[in-house]
């Protein structure tokens, strides 16, 4: 007994044998903690064994958490893309200046804070739109108004602060030039983005690309297609030749740098090359022909900076600026940004003509300082041709031609036995110191045989192609004929000056057909007046000198050089400007259809 439970308890102490199985019980079904440890690291499978075992898993939850993270991205660009507003130009991108033209169209100048006019899209030629599209953005006619590559390249150049990127499509241009300010973040670039895409989606293409080419900068501070093409080549956008636009859209890329071409050889070149490259993408395009293509030639541009004789145009754009905010009603500053063109009636061919020979005098000594005004202006219309002011209107913005108070001296003479001459001419005659404008006013009645009319400057103006003003002379019969006809006998003054250049070259000092005159005489000349006309044109041409006055800021008269003579000088200047005059109106009446001709040769290159 005692054996048995011994052997038992032997037994139950060993938990049976080794090779035997165990016996149930409660220690059986709850081994010990060491056992349990040792028995799941042996359970527990390698890491590449479980990695693999998880791997679709984790891959469902990398799924998972991407869409989410697209979906929100999505939303909230869905979202900012309805809460983002087209905003409204800068005021500066639709403010614009108002251009002066000659007689004939060519430009004079410009006044405003912008040198920028609105100009619709059908007065832009279809090749220099092409060309525009080839050298900027040639998807842009299939795009959605944004370039991703070009955002991702100026993202990451913005994050790594790098160079800033360009590519961006004509609409971010657009947008960036006219809607946005120009600094480089993600924020602003991501704004451009989406209100691209809105402009795109809620404009036309002819619309946003009509906005960026009436804003876009083309250098020689001028903004806007129009404006470039008269800065640099002097006509309108519409008379833009395939050539000429080819070159306007390669300045785009640098137009700082490549405002200088036509007068940096340096520029010149690499600009030409570009323009090669435009051109080349327009006629793979199908934009221009192979005839186009090969007929192109590059094409030539105004000087750049403008030289003195432009800066001498000021004169004749103050008098007309003044003449239209007049004529209008409005001041000249609104005048000046209100996107106005006024048609003047200089000759700008002539006024050039003028200017080359006036500012051929040497000058006074000691002090002295010698001026030489010139008016020319239409008998019997009052048209302003020329209108010489001065030599420098950096140095003198004083207008002599039109504000230089002269003595008459002998000059008026001839008007004397006139008992009631008609107003306003009366007044003039009445005046001790006209100006030069009063006294070509004066003869011109003589010319149109006693009719007067007032000067003007002025023959038109345009808003947005639509006339808001154009001139009417008045004209009155001042003087009968016979008087007219008398004070012109006793002039000496014409009618009609013939051979005058051949006289002067001859070294006549009495040109047949143009009056001398003045205050003074000999050594103590004052002042010499030239005056000749027939019925196409009355000229006039004032020589006076002074000098500085007691008080500052002040002039008093001086005497004229007598080196070289002064009344051969007024001759010379006065049988030039009608000699080019002559020889200009038998060259345009002559060549009328020969320049029609010309300009169809020129709109195919």
């Amino acid at each position: 007994m005692n054996l048995v439970e011994d052997g038992n308890r032997d037994g139950d102490g060993d938990r049976g044998e080794p090779d035997g199985p165990p016996r149930p019980g409660r220690a059986a079904r709850r081994p010990g903690k060491g056992m349990l440890s040792r028995r799941r690291h042996r359970e527990r499978a390698p890491l590449r064994i479980r990695f693999r075992r998880n791997r679709g898993r984790r891959l469902r939850r990398l799924l998972y958490a991407f869409l989410t993270l697209l979906a929100t991205l999505c939303a909230a660009a869905v979202v900012a893309y309805h809460l983002t507003s087209i905003p409204k130009p800068h005021p500066e991108t639709v403010t614009q200046s108002t251009v002066f033209l000659d007689a004939d169209g060519a430009y004079l100048g410009r006044r405003g804070p912008v040198d920028r006019q609105d100009i619709p899209l059908s007065a832009v030629p279809r090749h220099v739109q092409e060309a525009v599209i080839a050298a900027e953005n040639r998807s842009f006619r299939t795009d959605s108004g944004i370039s991703p590559k070009a955002i991702t390249r100026a993202a990451l150049a913005t994050l790594t602060g790098g160079d800033p990127q360009g590519g961006s499509t004509i609409t971010q241009q657009y947008v960036k030039n006219a809607l946005l300010s120009p600094e480089h973040s993600l924020a602003r670039k991501a704004r451009e983005a989406l209100i691209a895409i809105k402009l795109d989606r809620t404009h036309t293409k002819d619309e946003i690309l009509e906005g960026y080419l009436d804003t876009v900068y083309f250098g020689r501070g001028a903004a806007g297609i129009q404006s470039a093409a008269r800065n640099y080549f002097g006509v309108d956008a519409k008379s833009l030749t395939v050539a000429q636009g080819a070159a306007l859209a390669s300045i785009l890329n640098i137009p700082s740098y490549y405002e200088k071409a036509g007068s940096d050889p340096k520029v010149t070149a690499k600009l030409e090359n570009r323009w090669e490259w435009v051109l080349d993408a327009m006629a793979a395009s199908g934009s221009i022909t192979a005839k186009q293509r090969a007929a192109a030639r590059f094409p030539a541009f105004r000087f750049y900076p403008p030289g003195e004789t432009e800066g001498q145009r000021q004169y004749l754009i103050d008098v007309a600026a003044k003449e239209a905010a007049d004529r209008l009603g409005i001041t000249e500053d609104r005048l000046a940004s209100g996107g106005y063109s006024v048609t003047t009636t200089f000759d700008l061919a002539l006024q050039d003509s003028a200017t080359q020979l006036a500012q051929k005098h040497p000058g006074g000594e000691k002090g002295v300082r010698v001026h030489t005004a010139v008016v020319g202006m239409v008998p019997g219309d009052g048209a302003v041709r020329v209108l010489y002011g001065g030599s420098d209107y950096a140095r003198q913005s004083f207008n002599d031609a039109v504000s230089g108070a002269v003595e008459a001296g002998t000059a008026l003479d001839p008007f004397s036995e006139v008992e009631h001459p008609g107003e306003p001419l009366g007044k003039l005659l009445r005046k001790p110191a006209p100006t030069p404008l009063d006294l070509a006013s004066v003869y011109a009645t003589v010319a149109a045989d006693g009719k007067y009319t007032g000067p003007y400057t002025v023959a038109r103006i345009t808003k947005e192609g639509r006339t808001v003003y154009r001139a009417r002379p008045d004209v009155r019969q001042v003087l009968d004929e016979k008087e007219a006809l008398v004070a012109g006998a006793r002039s000496g003054a014409g009618p009609t000056p013939v051979a005058v250049a051949a006289e002067v070259a001859a070294g006549s000092t009495e040109a047949k057909g143009f009056a001398i005159a003045g205050a003074g005489g000999g050594i103590t000349r004052r002042t010499v007046w030239t005056t000749g006309y027939d019925g196409r044109l009355a000229l006039t041409v004032a020589l006076f000198a002074d000098r500085a006055g007691g008080k500052k800021g002040t002039t008093v008269p001086a005497q004229l050089p007598n080196e070289p003579s002064p009344t051969e000088f007024a001759q010379r200047v006065a049988a030039g400007i009608w000699d080019a005059a002559t020889s200009q109106g038998e060259a345009k009446g002559g060549s009328k259809g020969a320049s029609e001709n010309a300009a169809e040769r020129d709109a195919a290159n």
